[in-house]
């Protein structure tokens, strides 16, 4: 059982690692030198954190379990399915953003399904499960008619959906990234608008060809 000393020692290396992450680039960064900005020993630093992509998961997982009020709050403020979508992304962007600099260096291992940080992986699946889980909650108490066929690979959509307004706002160079709030309006729009007309009759054949689509998309 960890100790509040061992707690403390463990955000304090985690902490200097964000720090050199943002200040250095996370390829640049040795474990050497996230021991010195911590003070502690280098033997130390691995006895907490065996790798710096150990550190970026407790980073992910730490992120995770501080949001889960945060969105919870929002989500019960919000009233319909386009403010609730709006909300849960909005709170992630909000939350990350002292960070921000530090998912931008991350970025390039992110995109390598097979790299143990990248958001696709089987070593981040619990953070992404734990996203699934908030917009089946944004789907269900959306007060949104959903077809019964898409009803279940939603939840995936709308993780992708978030995981595309992130990447724009990681490399948005816009001031106080203006264009991602913008995007941030008008997207849950356009899915509502969506997900309104997916359930008539004449969509039927569209949405045949769009769940295939999922299926290629979501298929490891």
């Amino acid at each position: 059982m960890a100790t509040k000393k061992s707690e403390a020692t463990g955000k304090k290396i985690l902490d200097a690692a964000l720090d050199l992450f943002r200040e250095e680039g996370f390829d640049e960064t040795t474990m050497r030198a996230i021991a010195a900005r911590a003070d502690v020993a280098t033997g130390a630093a691995y006895y907490y954190f065996p790798s710096k992509d150990a550190i970026v998961l407790a980073f992910y997982e730490r992120s995770t379990a501080e949001m889960e009020p945060k969105i919870a709050s929002a989500l019960d403020g919000a009233k319909g399915f386009e403010q609730k979508l709006r909300e849960a992304i909005r709170v992630k962007l909000d939350y990350f953003t002292p960070n921000r600099g530090v998912l931008r260096a991350l970025l390039r291992n992110g995109a390598d399904p097979k790299h143990p940080l990248s958001p696709f992986g089987t070593e981040t699946k619990s953070i992404r499960d734990a996203d699934l889980a908030w917009f089946r909650k944004v789907i269900d108490d959306g007060g949104i008619r959903v077809p019964k066929d898409l009803d279940p690979e939603l939840p995936g959509v709308l993780w992708l959906f978030q995981m595309g307004v992130i990447f724009f706002w990681v490399i948005d160079e816009s001031a106080a990234q203006a264009r991602t709030t913008r995007m941030l309006e008008l997207g849950p729009k356009i899915v509502t608008g969506l997900l309104r007309i997916a359930g008539l009759p004449l969509m039927r054949p569209v949405r045949k060809v769009a769940l295939e689509l999922i299926e290629i998309v979501a298929k490891p």
